[in-house]
């Protein structure tokens, strides 16, 4: 199959969407309802016909879309919100590093898809963003890819960080950007990339924002 900068940047900004989500949620102890399941959904996308199904379509990745945008250097948030989303561009780099030990070990990469699979059967009881699903969710993290270094250390008020369901939500996000980050590997996806054609996928996220905008 054959893969485009479209692709790619969709794969992007869902890395980007996930970890925005996180430094939401360390700084506030609050994030956005639906860019939250939209995240969480992906993780239980088997088989999907097209990049974009992964997230279900594409005007559920305009916040990944934004924070990708911004961080291409397309933005002009507020210094404040760029300081900060300066940590999800941090988290983003740091997960694709993870991504790409954990494509390595077998074993580890067998257990992740086993924790999946149970947060999946949990889901058909209760909700994909359940308590009890995140938990679940933020156990398979914690006891694979959080082993892996460099460790994802992430940054906030220790009042949220430290409160048992918030990182929960934060681990079950770092999973799917995980995921997410797989998906950009299979578009062929690379670091190489980012760099020589960033404004091409700076053009992309753009589009695809407008595109999901005018939805």
């Amino acid at each position: 199959m054959k893969y485009t900068d479209t692709d790619r940047t969709i794969a992007l900004a869902g890395i980007f969407q996930a970890t925005a989500l996180v430094n939401e949620l360390a700084f506030t102890g609050r994030c956005d309802s639906d860019d939250f399941q939209t995240c969480i959904d992906s993780l239980f996308v088997e088989d999907p016909p097209d990049t974009v199904s992964v997230f279900g379509d594409i005007t559920r990745l305009r916040s990944g879309l934004s924070t990708l945008i911004e961080q291409l250097g397309g933005g002009s948030g507020a210094p404040n919100r760029q300081k900060r989303q300066l940590n999800a561009a941090k988290y983003a780099i740091g997960i694709m590093v993870l991504e790409r030990k954990l494509a390595k070990d077998r074993d580890m990469l067998g257990k992740v898809f086993d924790g999946i699979e149970r947060a999946r059967i949990q889901a058909e009881h209760f909700s994909t963003t359940h308590e009890n699903v995140i938990a679940s969710l933020a156990h398979t993290y914690s006891e694979t890819i959080s082993t892996l270094l460099p460790k994802i250390m992430v940054n906030g008020e220790h009042t949220h960080i430290s409160n048992p369901a918030i990182a929960d939500r934060i681990r079950a996000l770092l999973l799917a950007a995980i995921r997410a980050a797989v998906l950009w590997r299979q578009c062929r996806g690379n670091r190489w990339q980012l760099f020589f054609r960033r404004g091409r996928i700076l053009d992309e996220a753009q589009r695809l924002l407008v595109k999901a905008e005018a939805v």
